[in-house]
This record gives C-alpha cells, sequence and structure tokens, in this order.
C-alpha cells in the first residue's frame, strides 16, 4: 500500500476502491507539493475514469445487494464510532500532513483535525435524534412515513480542510446507510488517504467506501456516473454550478456548500479590544482559505480610522512564515496558482481605488513558499470587486456605514449567504442585526464552525446543509406506505 515515506507525509501507489487497496488503472500520479518549500513531498496515483467507475460499481453492488443498508442504524452507527477511534489514533499525523500540504498552522491542523472526529461521533447519535419511521392516519386508515438512504453517493471534497470536510460528508452518509465514493482534490490528497487506512481498520463491509484523488475531469466523470444517486460537493460556485447543470440532466440529489463572502457588523458600542483579535483570526486565519471567512469588515464610518488604528498593530503581531514553527499563524497558501490569485485581486483593489492600509505583497525574508502578506483595504465600498468576489486568501476589506439599516443592506448585499458575525455590547441589537442577515450561519460576539451543527448558506453559498441531524436528512428518501 505504502510505496515511500517522507516525514511526516507518505506516498501511497494504490487507490482505495470498496474497501480494499487495489493497483490503478494507470501509472499517473499526482505529485503533492510543499507550499512551504515548493518541493514535491510525495506522490500517489491520479485515478483515471476506469477506476472511478469501479468504484461506483463497488458501491452500486454494495447498495443493491450488499449488508451495509440492511444493517440496524446502531449497527452502522457502532462501525462510524470504530472510524472515529481510529481517526483518533491518527489524529496527530493528519495535523502533521495537514500543515505540509496545505500549509495550515499547528494549531488550526490540530482543530481541524479534532472536528473530525467530532462529526463522525455525533454521526452516531444520528438514529436517536431523528424519527426514521412515523405512523401517521391516513384518508381514515392507517399509515407509516419512512426515511430510507438515498443510494450511492458521490462526494467531491476542497484542498483546503480535505479530512474534515470528507468527515462531514462520510459520517451522514454512513449513518443513513448510503455507500460513498470520495474523490478528493489533487493539491491535498494524502491526509484522506490515511482516512481511508483508518477505515479499512474499521472493518466496514465490502463496497462501501472508495477513495480516489484525481482532477476535475474525473471529478466530473464521477458526478455524470448514472449509477450515482446524490453528489454532495464542497467547493467554488463555480465548479458547484457546474456540478449541479449535470446532475439536473437525470434529477440526481445534489448537496452543495459553495463560496462566500461574510461580513462582520461591528456595533457603535463596542469597544475594539472586546473583538478584535477574534474576528481577524475568523478573517484571515488558514491564510483566508475558508469559505466562511470574516472577509468583509463593517464598521460605523466615524470610527474607521479608530478601527484601522487598532487593526494595524493586531495584524503586525501575526508572525507570517513556515507554520510547523511555534508561534506562527499565518503559513502559505495552498499553491502558486492561488498566490497568483491572491495577488491578482490585490492589484484589483488598488485599481478600485480602496486603500492598502497594511500588507499588499510578499512577506520579506521568505523567498520560497507561496507566502502573502496579509492584507486590509480601507475605503472599500461594496460596489467593488474586491468586496464582491470571494479572494480565498489573507485580505480584509474595511467597509464603512453611516446607520445600522445601511449595514445590514451591505451585508445582505452580496450574491453569498454563509456566515456572517455581529459584534456589540447590546446583545439585543446584535440578535435584531443578527436575524435580518441572509445567511446560513451567523455568530454574535464571537465566531465558530461548530461540527455539530447544520453548515450551510443561501443564495448562491448553496443547497442543502451538512452536519447535525439536517444534514443526515439529506441522505435520506421519505416513503409514505398506505395500509387499507
Amino acid at each position: 500500500m505504502t510505496a515511500t515515506q517522507t516525514s511526516p507525509v507518505r506516498s501511497f501507489d494504490s487507490l482505495f476502491i470498496g474497501g480494499r487497496w487495489v493497483s490503478p488503472s494507470s501509472d499517473a500520479v499526482i505529485e503533492v507539493i510543499n507550499p512551504i518549500t515548493e518541493e514535491v513531498i510525495a506522490t500517489v496515483p491520479d485515478a483515471q475514469d476506469a477506476d472511478m467507475d469501479a468504484a461506483v460499481a463497488a458501491a452500486r453492488e454494495a447498495f443493491d445487494h450488499g449488508p451495509w443498508p440492511r444493517m440496524t442504524p446502531a449497527e452502522r452507527a457502532e462501525a462510524i464510532g470504530r472510524i472515529a477511534d481510529e481517526l483518533h489514533a491518527r489524529a496527530d499525523e493528519l495535523a502533521l500532513v495537514f500543515a505540509e500540504e496545505v500549509g495550515a498552522s499547528k494549531a488550526f491542523a490540530t482543530l481541524i483535525q479534532a472536528g473530525a472526529e467530532t462529526k463522525l461521533r455525533d454521526a452516531t447519535t444520528f438514529h436517536e435524534r431523528f424519527e426514521l419511521e412515523t405512523e401517521v392516519p391516513i384518508a381514515g386508515n392507517r399509515g407509516r412515513i419512512t426515511h430510507e438512504p438515498v443510494g450511492v453517493v458521490a462526494a467531491v471534497i476542497p484542498w483546503n480542510g480535505p479530512v474534515t470536510t470528507l468527515a462531514g460528508k462520510l459520517a451522514p452518509s454512513l449513518a443513513a446507510g448510503c455507500t460513498v465514493v470520495v474523490k478528493p482534490a489533487p493539491d491535498a490528497p494524502v491526509g484522506t488517504m490515511i482516512f481511508a487506512e483508518a477505515i479499512e481498520a474499521a472493518g466496514l463491509p465490502e463496497g462501501v467506501v472508495s477513495i480516489l484523488p484525481g482532477g476535475r475531469e474525473v471529478g466530473e466523470h464521477l458526478v455524470s456516473n448514472p449509477d450515482v444517486d446524490k453528489v454532495t460537493f464542497t467547493g467554488s460556485t463555480a465548479a458547484g454550478k457546474r456540478i449541479m447543470s449535470i446532475c439536473s440532466e437525470r434529477i440526481a440529489r445534489v448537496t452543495l456548500e459553495l463560496g462566500g463572502k461574510s461580513a462582520a457588523i461591528i456595533a457603535d458600542d463596542i469597544p475594539f479590544d472586546q473583538m478584535l483579535s477574534g474576528m481577524v483570526a475568523a478573517g484571515i486565519g488558514h491564510s483566508g482559505q475558508v469559505c466562511a471567512a470574516l472577509t468583509r469588515v463593517l464598521v460605523p464610518r466615524h470610527r474607521q480610522q479608530e478601527l484601522l488604528d487598532a487593526l494595524v498593530p493586531v495584524i503586525e503581531s501575526m508572525t507570517v512564515g513556515d507554520p510547523r514553527e511555534e508561534g506562527v499563524v499565518i503559513g502559505p497558501l495552498v499553491a502558486e496558482r492561488q498566490r497568483e490569485r491572491v495577488e491578482g485581486y490585490i492589484e484589483i483593489g488598488r485599481q478600485e481605488g480602496a486603500r492598502v492600509v497594511i500588507g499588499g505583497g510578499r512577506p520579506a525574508g521568505l523567498d520560497r513558499g507561496y507566502f502573502v502578506e496579509p492584507t486590509v483595504f480601507a475605503d472599500v465600498t461594496n460596489d467593488m470587486r474586491i468586496a464582491q468576489e470571494e479572494i480565498f486568501g489573507p485580505v480584509l476589506c474595511v467597509i464603512p456605514f453611516d446607520d445600522v439599516e445601511e449595514a445590514i443592506a451591505i451585508a445582505n448585499d452580496s450574491s453569498y449567504g454563509l456566515s456572517g458575525a455581529v459584534y456589540a455590547q447590546d446583545t439585543e441589537l446584535a440578535e435584531r442585526i443578527a436575524r435580518r442577515i441572509r445567511t446560513g450561519q451567523i455568530s454574535i460576539n464571537t465566531w465558530s464552525l461548530c461540527p455539530g451543527t447544520p453548515f450551510g448558506g443561501f443564495k448562491q453559498s448553496g443547497l442543502g446543509r451538512e452536519g447535525g441531524v439536517e444534514g443526515y436528512a439529506g441522505y435520506l428518501e421519505t416513503k409514505v406506505i398506505q395500509y387499507g
């Protein structure tokens, strides 16, 4: 299974198809590049169409004729718990791999890996919290509403949090009784292959789970397969639109968790020292490579300069560098193409007339690695591209407003609606504002991604929810049985 080893990232020479490690159909490989050093640190097989077809066939057979969908929910929950145990045993390794593959800091990597385990353990109780069968009267007769697994699931996951995103899709799918084919992004496949080892060790029936890294073309082949009943995708809105169009051809079920341009609304009554460090971390933590990041900072116009004066030292205190080192908060972007994208948006912001307060270039002394300085723009208007488009980098846009009504209008003036936050000492005011923001989740005087809650967005931030029993329901079909 394992071909070569570098510390801590391992190479793989096999694909995980139907619960077994098998030889790929070709000798094509994905080179995993460390964004800190720009060096190739591992290789994994680059799955081809034939490999995906084999995985879907295994999943179809396992769903149609295998034991997994026919086990009791409690039996499946016990198996999911074993996966969580195996993942826990690999937590340190996975955190190190996340730092090497994606450039995440130690603290962020540890937090993310813990979230993956939490999602799996939460799924072990879904069947206790969701009524799978209900007796109902129908036209004077006895009836029953039942919920059954949707079938074969194709899960396409991104690079910015591969293990926790995989857990968030796999856990409800398995709990529902589905079989799953996973396509990880080629930028960060090693963590998901270690996840496959955890699944193998947990001893699931044959055909239930496959994990095959590959690029966009093989991902499109997967979601186009007529034997796939549901697609769950996390990634860009543009890719989500493409997947949705493919699924529409056969009315395949689809869950989409897409982009965001979330707003942090700062009320007039709150001291900046009570909220600034947390807000900044929510905006540029993980180098801003988080779909729910608070990248638009809305502040009363008369407090904009006060905010900037307080913001600059917070940004300056965040050490940029090798995220494997103690004290480093901001690591590199995942790839050269991503750095070029972010630098392009920084130049667009300048051309649009926004003012760079801090950052805007590459950090001094970091000659290797895909680093960009944390950057803050001031005097941003919400019609600028840097305020409307997802940059996915360590860039904050400070947008002034004159009153609360304008702040709400600005926050909602977006094609996205994924996350957000309101900071105010008057918590009643904060809640009134929060309830009027068109977004899938919003925090008051804090910000976090809570693994046990439903996650998803309004508008072009996606369809459906992942997490909690609401996410579990997305992997079930509803059937009515009427008795005469």
